[in-house]
């Protein structure tokens, strides 16, 4: 089972520039995502895994964490070093984070 990590420990991880992994629709992404993060919505984690370097940790993200710890569950159990971040990119939004707007930004 993969680890959920708080708003706050991502935070930090995220300024030492770890991989974020976004699991929502393009659609939720483009109206407002975690600047460097890469989409790869949930219903595409089944086919496109092995994109994920392997023994490196993984942040997922989504709206609220729903998503994000089924993604990081399914990852985690091939292999993939998966965190889930509690409260998702609304809580990131509602904290005074920097959200990026748009689909350019390592949108796969």
């Amino acid at each position: 089972m993969a680890r959920e990590v708080t708003q706050e420990v991502f935070a930090a991880a995220w300024a030492d520039g770890v991989l974020v992994i976004d699991v929502r629709e393009a659609d939720e992404y483009a109206a407002g995502h975690i600047p460097g993060a890469r989409l790869m919505p949930l219903r595409t984690v089944p086919t496109r895994y092995a994109e994920l370097p392997a023994g490196q940790p993984v942040y997922v993200v989504c709206a609220s964490g729903n998503r994000s710890r089924t993604a990081a569950d399914w990852m985690d159990s091939h292999g993939i070093d998966a965190h889930s971040v509690t409260g998702g990119t609304s809580a990131w939004a509602r904290g005074g984070r920097p959200v990026a707007i748009g689909s350019h930004e390592h949108a796969a």
